[in-house]
């Protein structure tokens, strides 16, 4: 007898088939999940940091270094070359002005000193042999004219008469013309001894002028010689601090080699190196502030370097009051540099997300704090305390502000673990 053979409803083959089935639609399905929902990211509190955006006082400024430098300094280079004989102070020591500090030696110069010496002295000599011949001729000229006076008169005396003799018939012609002649003769002479005498005293006084004023030259040279010979003497030229002396007894300095400074004790200013990339923002005027002492002091660009070197340019800030106390040259001051007035802002804590970011975008945490979403913004101004807030947040919204390095850019939340 036959028996009938009942078909199943479910076969293995077909339950594979649905199976595999299924797996591909939880498959595409978690695809599409995964393409088009946000990705989420677990992180332990305790492990970022979270800063609150607020209003507040914004100042744009930047932290800068300067080294404390005396307002005043005086380089001290020799005036002579020369061998130094002797230090007379050492580095460091407080001077007076006029006060003594090197003692140079030179030969050379000392000799010049002493033939300059010897010229004038026989300038003199000269001087007073060529003033006594002057004197000397001019009383041999005062008694040739005393003769030449005394014969005019005879002959004058002898003509007149010899006039009146004439005139009685006493006398010839003869004889009236030799007296005539005599006289004439006698008022030449005169003439002559006496345009003599005034270029005799025309000459003297201007050989005594040329002499005077050889003289005089000379005196010059030799004052400036004498001063020549005195700088090897070096003197403070102020009263201040000696620093930087570079000299030893025996060592042999050129005329202009540096060798040392005086720095004016009391007024100090202070040298900053700021980075070009604020070139375009620092001028005259500018305050900063330094702490010193637990004590803040305002200071006041007032000199721009603008040479560039090795990608830094200097300013020369004074302390807009007195400087502090026991401040010192070369010390180095921690100085907040404003570039900006202070003015009202919607401010957010620096951080380490910046360097991921660029200030595009920040994760803001929900209202409980147990997510932190992917949020726009935009920033503006900073200073190493804060960004400008410019869009994106509000005040009292809470960001995630430290290093966000360890998150994916395509990282939509971050599930806050307590």
């Amino acid at each position: 007898m036959d028996r009938k053979i009942e078909q199943k409803k479910w076969s293995k083959k077909k339950i594979m088939l649905i199976a595999g089935v299924a797996g591909l639609v939880m498959l595409i399905v978690a695809s599409i999940y995964a393409t088009t929902g946000n990705t989420k990211l677990n992180v332990e509190a305790e492990r970022i940091t979270i800063s609150e955006v607020k209003q507040g006082n914004f100042q744009e400024f930047i932290p800068v270094n300067g080294v404390v430098q005396p307002l005043t300094s005086i380089y001290l280079d020799a005036a002579e070359g020369g061998r130094v004989e002797e230090k007379l102070v050492e580095d460091g020591a407080i001077m007076k002005k006029g006060q003594p500090i090197l003692r140079l030696s030179n030969t050379d110069l000392q000799l010049s000193l002493v033939q300059q010496e010897t010229q004038v002295y026989n300038l003199i000599t000269q001087m007073q042999i060529a003033k006594n011949a002057s004197q000397q001729n001019r009383i041999t000229n005062l008694n040739q004219m005393t003769d030449v006076d005394n014969e005019l008169k005879e002959a004058d005396r002898v003509y007149t008469l010899n006039k009146k003799l004439y005139d009685k018939k006493a006398i010839g012609l003869q004889e009236l013309k030799q007296s005539e002649n005599a006289y004439n003769y006698q008022m030449a002479k005169k003439n002559l001894a006496t345009e003599t005498i005034s270029q005799d005293a025309q000459s003297s006084k201007q050989q005594l002028v040329q002499a005077q004023q050889s003289y005089n030259g000379s005196q010059n040279a030799l004052s400036v010689m004498r001063q020549k010979v005195g700088d090897l003497i070096v003197r403070a030229p102020v009263d201040g601090q000696l620093t930087s002396l570079d000299a030893e007894v025996g060592q042999n300095k050129n005329k202009g080699e540096r060798l040392g400074q005086l720095d004016v004790i009391g007024d100090y200013k202070v040298r900053v190196d700021i980075d070009e990339h604020y070139i375009n923002r620092i001028y005259n005027g500018l305050e900063g502030i330094a702490t010193i002492g637990g004590k803040d002091y305002l200071l006041t660009i007032k000199k721009v370097y603008t040479q560039v070197a090795n990608g830094k340019f200097s300013v020369d800030m004074a302390f807009e009051s007195k400087a502090p106390d026991g401040i010192r040259r070369g010390q180095t001051l921690q100085i907040r540099l404003a570039l900006s007035d202070e003015t009202k802002a919607l401010l957010l804590a620096r951080g380490g997300f910046y360097n991921k970011t660029g200030g595009r975008w920040v994760y803001k945490l929900s209202s409980d704090g147990s997510v932190a979403y992917k949020t726009d913004i935009e920033l503006g101004r900073q200073n190493p305390d804060y960004f400008e807030v410019m869009s994106g947040l509000k005040p009292g919204d809470k960001v995630v502000t430290s290093s966000y390095e360890n998150y994916g850019e395509d990282m939509q939340e971050l599930v806050i673990k307590k």
